[in-house]
């Protein structure tokens, strides 16, 4: 009996030197520096690992293990099972591209992949862009996970729930960052989502008495003054004219707008035949505004639409330098056009 309990004594010592060793072999293994120079390139100071969509806490380790970046994946493993803020363990170790400095200890590695810092990248909606143009944009980003059928702009509203909605002009011109395999979709609703959040902020901030019955007619105006003018102290005067020639019932006679009607076919210039050829968005053949906007625009260009001078000048001719003349009269917009286009 005596050699029982001694037997049973013995084991309970080995099992707790066993487990102090352990514990110490853990907790010395999360404070210890990353191997960076088997991971990434020796002596560079930084090297990056990339976490793909859907790995586990425990594949996660056992890559890093590979690329030399830990010795002891189960360690690593152990310490996200053991960690009660997270929910299903491997799902909380976010997917991403990361770069690895050879400051990090294996338990601050661990907390960059868990708050998904992870290296981010950037692309920019130009202001005038329009939604053709923008999905060819997307489609050549290699950050971006493609998953838009990009077929029709009706399949893609449709993938971010807004099916049958015109997606012209609809995103927001900005630079956005994003960390890499955000989807293209995802891409798009947040830009969406900008948009109308700005919008709906310069609405409410708008001037009084102007010719527009919804936010949305504002966002058409915006999108014929981004390809108006890149000149931002320009806009609200150009802006001003076009509401000045709504109020009188004078058709806004805009070429962006004729561009924007003839479509792919457009070479380049405008004939006197495209001005007098009918489209919904010929502005010299119908009054009031197009049915939807042109181009993605900035908060300038709806700054603009919402907030115009108050002018008497009815007309403007580009003077070729970016910059346009603007004119009260007929006569002296013909003028303007004499010398400024036809330079005599």
């Amino acid at each position: 009996m005596k050699k029982l309990v001694g037997f049973f004594a013995l084991l309970l010592i080995v099992a707790g030197i066993a487990a102090v060793y352990a514990w110490y072999d853990y907790r010395n293994t999360l404070s210890a520096e990353i191997g960076l120079a088997q991971g990434g390139v020796s002596g560079s100071g930084e090297a990056t690992f990339v976490v793909e969509r859907g790995w586990s806490a425990k594949r996660t380790a056992n890559e890093l293990a590979a690329r030399g970046f830990i010795n002891k994946p189960h360690w690593f493993y152990l310490h996200a099972r053991m960690q009660p803020q997270l929910t299903g363990q491997e799902r909380n170790i976010k997917s991403g591209e990361y770069v690895i400095s050879d400051s990090l200890t294996v338990e601050s590695l661990f907390e960059l992949l868990v708050n998904g810092q992870s290296l981010q990248y950037s692309h920019a909606i130009i202001e005038g862009t329009t939604f053709k143009q923008l999905l060819k944009s997307l489609a050549d980003v290699d950050s971006l996970r493609q998953t838009a059928d990009t077929a029709s702009g009706d399949s893609v509203m449709q993938a971010l729930g807004q099916p049958g909605v015109h997606p012209e002009g609809l995103f927001f011109a900005d630079t956005y960052n994003f960390p890499r395999d955000t989807s293209d979709l995802d891409f798009l609703r947040r830009s969406h989502e900008l948009l109308t959040e700005v919008l709906d902020e310069e609405w409410r901030n708008r001037a009084e008495n102007l010719p527009y019955e919804s936010p949305y007619e504002a966002l058409i105006m915006a999108s014929i003054i981004e390809k108006e003018s890149a000149v931002a102290e320009e806009r609200p005067l150009i802006a001003g004219v076009f509401v000045s020639r709504l109020r009188k019932g004078m058709r806004l006679q805009t070429d962006p707008t004729v561009i924007y009607g003839i479509g792919d076919s457009y070479d380049g210039n405008i004939r006197r035949r495209d001005l007098r050829t009918d489209t919904p968005y010929n502005t010299y053949t119908r009054a009031g505004l197009p049915p939807t906007p042109i181009a993605m625009v900035g908060r300038e260009a709806i700054n603009a639409a919402l907030n115009p001078d108050d002018t008497d000048k009815l007309f403007f001719v580009s003077k070729g330098d970016g910059t346009h003349h603007f004119s009260k009269t007929v006569e002296e917009h013909n003028a303007a056009v004499r010398k400024y286009q036809l330079k005599r």
